[in-house]
Protein backbone atom coordinates (compact mmCIF):
# COMPACT_ATOMS: atom_id res chain seq x y z
CA UNK A 1 0.00 0.00 0.00
CA UNK A 2 1.41 3.32 -0.84
CA UNK A 3 2.48 5.90 1.58
CA UNK A 4 1.93 8.66 -0.58
CA UNK A 5 -1.69 9.90 -1.17
CA UNK A 6 -3.32 8.63 -4.66
CA UNK A 7 -2.61 12.69 -6.32
CA UNK A 8 1.26 12.41 -4.77
CA UNK A 9 1.79 8.52 -5.89
CA UNK A 10 0.27 9.66 -9.34
CA UNK A 11 2.89 12.31 -9.66
CA UNK A 12 5.74 10.48 -8.40
CA UNK A 13 5.31 7.76 -10.77
CA UNK A 14 4.75 10.77 -13.75
CA UNK A 15 7.92 12.11 -12.39
CA UNK A 16 10.13 8.74 -12.38
CA UNK A 17 9.16 8.98 -16.48
CA UNK A 18 10.76 12.18 -17.33
CA UNK A 19 14.17 10.40 -16.80
CA UNK A 20 16.31 7.94 -18.25
CA UNK A 21 17.24 6.49 -15.08
CA UNK A 22 14.97 6.17 -12.06
CA UNK A 23 17.56 7.22 -9.87
CA UNK A 24 17.65 10.90 -11.43
CA UNK A 25 13.98 11.49 -10.10
CA UNK A 26 15.10 10.98 -6.50
CA UNK A 27 15.49 14.74 -5.51
CA UNK A 28 12.45 15.31 -6.78
CA UNK A 29 10.48 12.91 -5.00
CA UNK A 30 11.90 13.45 -1.77
CA UNK A 31 10.53 17.16 -2.35
CA UNK A 32 7.39 15.41 -3.24
CA UNK A 33 7.50 13.11 -0.10
CA UNK A 34 7.89 16.47 2.04
CA UNK A 35 5.21 18.17 1.02
CA UNK A 36 3.50 15.56 1.97
CA UNK A 37 4.69 15.54 5.48
CA UNK A 38 6.62 18.21 6.09
CA UNK A 39 9.48 16.08 6.46
CA UNK A 40 10.76 12.32 5.15
CA UNK A 41 9.25 9.55 7.06
CA UNK A 42 10.70 6.05 7.15
CA UNK A 43 7.57 4.54 4.46
CA UNK A 44 8.58 8.03 2.49
CA UNK A 45 11.98 7.07 1.94
CA UNK A 46 11.12 3.03 1.50
CA UNK A 47 8.66 3.91 -1.15
CA UNK A 48 11.02 6.39 -2.84
CA UNK A 49 13.22 3.27 -2.88
CA UNK A 50 10.98 1.01 -4.49
CA UNK A 51 9.95 4.10 -6.80
CA UNK A 52 14.03 4.61 -8.15
CA UNK A 53 14.87 1.04 -8.08
CA UNK A 54 17.44 1.86 -5.02
CA UNK A 55 17.51 1.25 -1.32
CA UNK A 56 16.71 3.04 1.69
CA UNK A 57 19.84 4.05 2.51
CA UNK A 58 21.00 5.51 -0.50
CA UNK A 59 17.39 7.59 -0.51
CA UNK A 60 18.57 8.50 3.40
CA UNK A 61 22.17 9.53 2.34
CA UNK A 62 21.13 11.47 -0.50
CA UNK A 63 18.10 13.46 1.74
CA UNK A 64 20.71 13.65 4.44
CA UNK A 65 22.99 15.82 1.88
CA UNK A 66 20.33 18.51 0.92
CA UNK A 67 19.75 21.29 4.32
CA UNK A 68 16.48 21.49 2.69
CA UNK A 69 14.78 17.71 3.08
CA UNK A 70 14.76 17.48 6.67
CA UNK A 71 15.14 13.90 8.50
CA UNK A 72 13.04 14.77 11.36
CA UNK A 73 9.49 16.42 12.10
CA UNK A 74 9.44 20.08 12.14
CA UNK A 75 7.55 23.24 12.11
CA UNK A 76 4.91 23.97 10.25
CA UNK A 77 6.82 27.11 9.35
CA UNK A 78 10.64 26.97 9.39
CA UNK A 79 12.22 30.26 9.85
CA UNK A 80 16.13 30.60 8.51
CA UNK A 81 18.03 33.62 8.91
CA UNK A 82 21.05 34.40 7.28
CA UNK A 83 24.00 34.91 9.37
CA UNK A 84 26.82 35.48 6.89
CA UNK A 85 29.04 38.47 6.50
CA UNK A 86 26.76 41.11 5.10
CA UNK A 87 23.51 39.93 7.27
CA UNK A 88 25.75 39.45 10.70
CA UNK A 89 27.40 43.73 9.66
CA UNK A 90 23.61 44.15 10.09
CA UNK A 91 22.63 42.33 12.85
CA UNK A 92 21.64 38.75 12.12
CA UNK A 93 22.95 37.89 15.05
CA UNK A 94 20.65 40.03 17.10
CA UNK A 95 17.86 38.73 14.97
CA UNK A 96 18.67 35.57 15.49
CA UNK A 97 18.93 35.57 18.96
CA UNK A 98 15.40 37.93 18.75
CA UNK A 99 13.99 35.17 17.26
CA UNK A 100 14.65 32.29 19.37
CA UNK A 101 12.81 34.51 22.23
CA UNK A 102 9.89 35.36 19.97
CA UNK A 103 9.08 31.86 18.85
CA UNK A 104 10.12 30.02 21.98
CA UNK A 105 12.60 27.91 20.98
CA UNK A 106 16.56 27.63 20.41
CA UNK A 107 18.07 27.59 16.95
CA UNK A 108 17.82 24.11 15.14
CA UNK A 109 14.41 23.36 17.57
CA UNK A 110 10.77 23.20 17.32
CA UNK A 111 8.87 25.83 19.42
CA UNK A 112 6.54 23.55 21.86
CA UNK A 113 3.28 24.34 19.77
CA UNK A 114 4.59 22.84 16.35
CA UNK A 115 4.15 25.61 14.60
CA UNK A 116 7.77 27.12 13.90
CA UNK A 117 11.30 25.70 13.28
CA UNK A 118 14.37 28.01 13.94
CA UNK A 119 17.30 27.64 11.47
CA UNK A 120 20.67 29.49 11.20
CA UNK A 121 21.23 29.49 7.52
CA UNK A 122 24.24 30.34 4.84
CA UNK A 123 23.64 32.95 2.67
CA UNK A 124 19.83 33.15 0.58
CA UNK A 125 20.71 35.54 -1.62
CA UNK A 126 18.96 38.63 -0.60
CA UNK A 127 21.70 40.66 1.11
CA UNK A 128 20.54 43.86 0.08
CA UNK A 129 17.98 43.92 2.98
CA UNK A 130 20.01 42.12 5.33
CA UNK A 131 19.75 40.47 7.89
CA UNK A 132 17.86 38.20 5.61
CA UNK A 133 14.63 35.95 6.95
CA UNK A 134 12.99 33.41 4.93
CA UNK A 135 10.08 31.57 6.05
CA UNK A 136 9.47 28.06 3.83
CA UNK A 137 11.76 29.22 1.69
CA UNK A 138 9.85 32.27 1.15
CA UNK A 139 11.68 35.70 1.76
CA UNK A 140 10.10 38.23 4.05
CA UNK A 141 12.42 40.78 4.45
CA UNK A 142 11.36 41.31 7.86
CA UNK A 143 14.90 43.09 8.95
CA UNK A 144 13.99 44.87 11.81
CA UNK A 145 12.87 43.10 15.52
CA UNK A 146 9.53 44.67 15.63
CA UNK A 147 8.56 43.51 11.64
CA UNK A 148 9.74 39.68 12.49
CA UNK A 149 7.27 39.79 15.70
CA UNK A 150 4.72 41.09 12.88
CA UNK A 151 5.41 38.50 11.02
CA UNK A 152 4.92 35.68 13.30
CA UNK A 153 1.66 37.02 15.03
CA UNK A 154 0.35 36.91 11.45
CA UNK A 155 1.59 33.41 11.11
CA UNK A 156 -0.10 32.35 14.45
CA UNK A 157 -3.12 33.71 13.11
CA UNK A 158 -3.08 32.30 9.59
CA UNK A 159 -2.79 35.52 7.79
CA UNK A 160 -0.26 34.50 5.43
CA UNK A 161 -1.18 30.92 4.26
CA UNK A 162 -1.99 32.25 0.35
CA UNK A 163 1.70 33.62 0.81
CA UNK A 164 3.55 30.77 2.42
CA UNK A 165 2.18 27.44 2.37
CA UNK A 166 3.30 24.68 5.09
CA UNK A 167 6.62 23.32 5.12
CA UNK A 168 7.48 21.33 2.34
CA UNK A 169 5.07 22.76 -0.24
CA UNK A 170 7.45 24.25 -2.71
CA UNK A 171 5.29 24.67 -5.84
CA UNK A 172 1.79 25.25 -5.70
CA UNK A 173 0.96 25.49 -9.29
CA UNK A 174 0.41 22.53 -11.34
CA UNK A 175 1.36 22.68 -14.89
CA UNK A 176 -2.14 21.26 -17.09
CA UNK A 177 -0.62 22.49 -20.20
CA UNK A 178 2.85 23.06 -22.26
CA UNK A 179 5.06 20.09 -23.39
CA UNK A 180 3.32 16.94 -23.32
CA UNK A 181 5.09 13.94 -24.79
CA UNK A 182 2.46 10.07 -24.81
CA UNK A 183 4.51 7.69 -22.73
CA UNK A 184 4.35 5.26 -25.21
CA UNK A 185 6.95 7.75 -27.61
CA UNK A 186 8.86 8.40 -24.42
CA UNK A 187 9.46 4.10 -23.61
CA UNK A 188 10.22 3.53 -27.60
CA UNK A 189 12.73 6.37 -27.75
CA UNK A 190 14.78 5.71 -24.92
CA UNK A 191 14.29 1.52 -26.02
CA UNK A 192 15.89 3.12 -29.26
CA UNK A 193 18.79 4.99 -27.47
CA UNK A 194 19.47 1.56 -25.02
CA UNK A 195 19.12 -0.85 -28.19
CA UNK A 196 21.87 1.36 -29.67
CA UNK A 197 24.25 2.51 -26.76
CA UNK A 198 24.18 -1.83 -26.44
CA UNK A 199 25.51 -2.21 -30.19
CA UNK A 200 28.02 0.74 -29.64
CA UNK A 201 29.47 -1.57 -26.54
CA UNK A 202 29.00 -4.43 -28.70
CA UNK A 203 31.22 -3.06 -31.27
CA UNK A 204 33.66 -2.25 -28.91
CA UNK A 205 34.08 -5.14 -26.84
CA UNK A 206 34.23 -6.85 -30.41
CA UNK A 207 36.91 -4.73 -31.61
CA UNK A 208 38.89 -4.85 -28.60
CA UNK A 209 38.78 -9.09 -27.94
CA UNK A 210 39.89 -8.66 -31.80
CA UNK A 211 42.75 -6.44 -31.29
CA UNK A 212 43.50 -8.57 -28.42
CA UNK A 213 43.66 -11.65 -30.34
CA UNK A 214 45.74 -10.17 -32.58
CA UNK A 215 48.10 -9.04 -30.25
CA UNK A 216 48.64 -12.49 -28.96
CA UNK A 217 49.26 -13.89 -32.68
CA UNK A 218 51.86 -11.42 -32.87
CA UNK A 219 53.76 -12.78 -29.85
CA UNK A 220 53.18 -16.24 -30.92
CA UNK A 221 55.02 -15.38 -34.16
CA UNK A 222 57.84 -14.06 -32.74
Amino acid sequence: MSHLRPELRRRAEELVTLYPRKRSAMLPLLHLAQEQDGYLTEPAIVEIAELTGTSPADVRGTAAFYDMIHLEPVGKYVVGVCTNIACLLNGAQEMLEHATTTLGCPVGGTSADGLFTLEETECLADCNLAPCVQVNHRYVRTTTPEAFDALVADLRDDKLSNDIPSHGTLVRVRRSSGLRVPREEIAAQRAAAAAARAERDAIAKAAAEAAAAAESLKGETK
